[in-house]
């Protein structure tokens, strides 16, 4: 199982072609299940839109993004929020998210 650590995630960028859009605050989880809904970005407007998991590209400098459409306003980022967990709440010390989006508590070597 490949993946990344979240707090890695969380130090990137959002790009649209190479341009920065912004940049993610947090990581939402699906309420039942250990796995990503998206992130809650905060923009160059200073408001914090929502970008699903499904439409971004982690790549290893950025998660890109193909049209700023995807980005869903903040009037209704409420919605994702009350649908949600934030990643933090699931209690893992190092999460790591993996290109489906799972969550698994990344192994330290000892």
């Amino acid at each position: 199982m490949r993946g990344r650590l979240a707090s890695e995630l969380l130090g990137l960028r959002v790009r649209l072609h190479g341009i920065e859009i912004g940049r993610p605050v947090q990581i939402l989880v699906d309420a039942e299940a250990d796995r990503v809904l998206g992130f809650v970005v905060v923009c160059g407007d200073e408001a914090e839109r929502f970008l699903p998991f499904a439409v971004a590209e982690l790549r290893e400098t950025e998660i890109a993004i193909e049209s700023a459409l995807t980005l869903i306003d903040e009037r209704d980022l409420d919605f994702y929020r009350r649908r949600s967990r934030r990643l933090q709440e699931l209690g893992l010390t190092s999460p790591c998210i993996d290109d489906r989006g799972h969550i698994y508590e990344a192994l330290r070597a000892a």
